[in-house]
């Protein structure tokens, strides 16, 4: 075996020998990998036809295929005769959530007990008694629920010693509702079909006559939902009061119909009390709900009627801003600077979020840093002030040529994020009140889900039909919906509310 050459004591004819051996290595290994590529070609287009007449042999026949000779009788099966194929792989799922308690099916007290066993043996006949309990069945069912209607007879009695006359009084104190024949039970079913199972006056009705036998007109039906909304009014303006005396308070409006003329159905929401007025949709609806003595902060969107609202201190929502900064970006896709500055923007929002200082002092500095940061992504894009004009030039001559005008300068367009940063810079104080107070949110996720039933009502009824009918849907938005928010029974609340003592 040779020894290596050593390149540092090598002469000029050696290391020309080392070259042109190398040279002549490197085009043997040049024709050998071509020749392997070339190969491999082969290889791929190989394996290529295979895979399609494998795919033909598992595929049934006369799927995916033109009809054809195959499909007559007699003709060459299109596919393995007995195998199916493969079910398609499942996309990967999340894993489960654990639930905090189980819901798995529960048994329930019976009411009543039928046992089943056999009187005599079936094989010699002779009776038999006891046993021993091998299984059990729960059955679960709803009896006919036939209406019951009580006829209350009131009689008049003389007295034989004083020769007066008597007869009893209502004594009907918690069954009925003043000189109404609905009771309280009744009127509490209907109030929860028409308001928390959303349907309408016609359903209620059919449900009543088909499930219970009782033929209530709509009048009588209308009139019932009216009851209870005047016996909830005191109820509702106590929930108002207290809305107007929370430090945190949703606002939101959506459109809602009175026979046929477009309206908005406004609504003040905290996590304990909701709070619904019907109106227009200018400032005034909203001053009046509130009041002139909340002190709190009000979330709401960008919305005219609450950006000129000076009653209160604000925090506009972060979700209804950022959907915006998206659709920005959705409607310039190419624009490089835009991806780059919306993200900028959540990226700002989202380290807003995650702040979990306690101090007071250090979230109000936190407050003011990220003010200014927001700034400072939006100022590029900001119109800038126009430049300060320059000195007067001295009063030219009286036969002197009157300058040339210089053309000019065309205006730039402005950037697609510019209407945005306006807004941004306009509110800029009112954005991160949520940094400074824990209890204020960022989002107004409240109001709309305090707005979605009734929005489901108006999708299902498509309004009312009187101003006596929006007063009662209004009423009774703010009293179940206040119920719901505080995971209350709104059937056993409808009873307590309508059983006072009779007067």
């Amino acid at each position: 075996m040779d020894a290596p050459l050593d390149l540092y004591r090598a002469t000029r004819e050696d290391l020309i020998r080392l070259v042109l051996a190398q040279r002549e290595q490197i085009a043997d290994l040049t024709r050998r990998l071509a020749a392997q590529e070339a190969e491999a070609a082969t290889l791929r287009t190989a394996v290529a036809e295979v895979t399609a007449r494998v795919g033909e042999l598992l595929t049934p026949a006369g799927v995916g295929a033109e009809p054809g000779a195959g499909d007559e009788p007699g003709g060459p099966p299109r596919g393995m005769p007995g195998l199916k194929p493969g079910p398609a792989t499942p996309p990967p799922t999340a894993p489960r959530r654990k639930r905090a308690r189980g819901y798995g099916r529960a048994r329930m007290e019976p009411t009543a007990r039928c046992v089943h066993a056999h009187d005599r043996c079936p094989n010699c006949r002779l009776p038999l008694t006891g046993g021993t309990v091998v299984r059990t069945r729960e059955v679960i069912e709803l009896p006919p629920a036939p209406v019951v209607v009580t006829e209350h007879v009131y009689l008049e009695r003389r007295c034989p010693r004083c020769g007066g006359c008597w007869s009893a009084g209502p004594g009907l104190d918690g069954a009925v509702v003043g000189s109404g024949r609905f009771g309280v039970e009744l009127l509490s079913v209907i109030a929860w079909l028409s308001e928390e199972l959303r349907l309408p006056v016609r359903l209620v009705q059919a449900f009543l006559l088909q499930r219970h036998g009782l033929a209530a007109s709509v009048g009588a039906i209308v009139g019932a939902l009216r009851l209870l909304a005047d016996r909830a009014e005191a109820v509702v303006e106590r929930q108002l009061a207290a809305i107007r005396g929370s430090p945190v308070v949703h606002a939101d409006e959506t459109g809602w119909r009175e026979n046929g003329a477009n309206g908005y159905a406004w609504t003040l929401s905290t996590p304990a009390a909701r709070y619904f007025v019907h109106g227009g949709r200018d400032r005034g609806v909203l001053e009046a709900a509130l009041g002139t003595d909340f002190a709190g902060v009000l979330v709401s969107d960008f919305y005219a009627a609450y950006t000129t609202y000076d009653g209160a201190r604000h925090q506009y929502c972060w979700a209804h801003l950022l959907r915006d900064v998206d659709e920005v970006v959705r409607q310039h896709p190419r624009a490089a600077g835009v991806r780059g500055w919306a993200d900028a923007v959540h990226r700002l929002f989202a380290r807003a979020k995650a702040i979990a200082e306690a101090d007071p002092a250090a979230r109000v500095a936190a407050r003011q840093r990220y003010e200014a940061g927001l700034l400072a992504i939006c100022t590029p894009y900001l119109p800038t002030a126009a430049p300060a004009e320059a000195d007067a030039p001295a009063p030219a001559e009286a036969d002197a040529p009157a300058p040339a005008e210089a053309a000019p300068a065309p205006a730039a367009a402005p950037a697609p994020q510019a209407t945005l940063c306006r807004r941004i810079e306009r509110h800029l104080g009112e954005l991160f009140v949520f940094v400074e107070d824990p209890a204020v949110p960022a989002t107004n996720n409240a109001a709309e889900r305090s707005l979605r039933h009734l929005v489901t009502c108006r999708k299902i009824s498509g309004g009312t039909r009187s101003a006596a009918g929006t007063g009662t849907k209004m009423t009774l938005a703010s009293l179940f919906g206040t119920w719901r928010a505080l995971h209350l029974n709104p059937l056993e609340r409808c009873r307590l509310l309508l059983t006072p003592p009779q007067v």
